[in-house]
Parts: C-alpha cells; structure tokens; sequence
C-alpha cells in the first residue's frame, strides 16, 4: 500500500539537558529505592511500563523528582547508557 502512513518512521529527539536530568534522576531515584530496600531495577520497569508512581517510594522525593519527567525521556537515557556499554 503506497503512501501508507505508517511506511515512515518518525523523528523522536530529547535536547541534551533532558538527557543530563534524565540521568542524574535515574540515580537520585535509583539510590532512594534501594535506601528503603527495594529492588530498583524491579521498581523502574514497573514504573516505565505502567506510569503509576505508586512503584517509586517517596523516600528522598524520589517519587516527585521521577514525575518531572516523561517517561520516554527516561527510557530514552536508559537506551543510550545500554548501547554506550
């Protein structure tokens, strides 16, 4: 089917100071769930893959600083350190 919408592939960019604050809250989060005992990595998929905040404890006001974000910002520094690696 030509002139499909669906033949092109879009365009998605996060300007560069997104990605430091992305990170940094990455690891601010990161550390405040492991602090009270959590298993972050268990945590951050549950909230990247729902959007419900309730997965973020509010220890540190991690859980406010994650929501400063969206979630695409997010995994898009996730992506990029997995491929840095």
């Amino acid at each position: 089917m030509t002139g499909d919408i669906s033949e092109k592939t879009v365009m998605f960019r996060v300007e560069p100071e997104e990605m430091n604050q992305a990170r940094e809250i990455l690891l601010s989060v990161y550390a405040a769930l492991k602090e009270k005992g959590y298993n972050p990595i268990n945590q951050l998929v549950g909230y990247l893959l729902s959007g419900d905040p309730a997965y973020i404890t509010s220890h540190n006001n991690a859980r406010g600083m994650i929501r400063r974000l969206e979630r695409d910002e997010l995994l898009e520094e996730l992506v990029r350190h997995y491929l840095r690696e």
